[in-house]
C-alpha cells in the first residue's frame, strides 16, 4: 500500500493511502467509457453529440468524477457496437 505524508505545522504524519471500493469501480467505469469512446473514433465534444448527453456530464464520467450507471455504460457500448458494424461510425 501506498504511503502519503502529511505535515501539519513541524510534525509529519505517515498514512497508508486508502482507495475505497467506490473510487475503484468509478475509475474502472470511466476508464471503460474512454475506451469505448476511442472505439467510436470520436472525441468528446462529437460523442456527447452523438449520444445527446450534455459534454460535461459526459466529461465528468470519462475522468472519474462521477459515477455513470452501468446500464448506461452498457447501453452507449451496444450502440457503438451496432453503429460500427453497420458502418455507421
Amino acid at each position: 500500500m501506498e504511503k502519503r505524508i502529511y505535515t501539519a505545522g513541524e510534525i509529519k504524519i505517515e498514512v497508508d493511502k486508502y482507495e475505497d471500493k467506490k473510487a475503484k469501480e468509478h475509475r474502472m467505469m470511466a476508464y471503460a467509457f474512454k475506451m469505448i469512446r476511442e472505439e467510436s473514433g470520436m472525441n468528446r465534444k462529437d460523442f456527447a453529440d452523438w449520444l445527446g448527453i450534455p459534454y460535461r456530464t459526459m466529461q465528468e464520467w470519462e475522468l472519474g468524477r462521477r459515477a455513470m450507471p452501468q446500464y448506461v455504460l452498457d447501453l452507449i457500448s451496444y450502440k457503438v457496437k451496432n453503429e460500427k458494424k453497420q458502418g455507421n461510425i
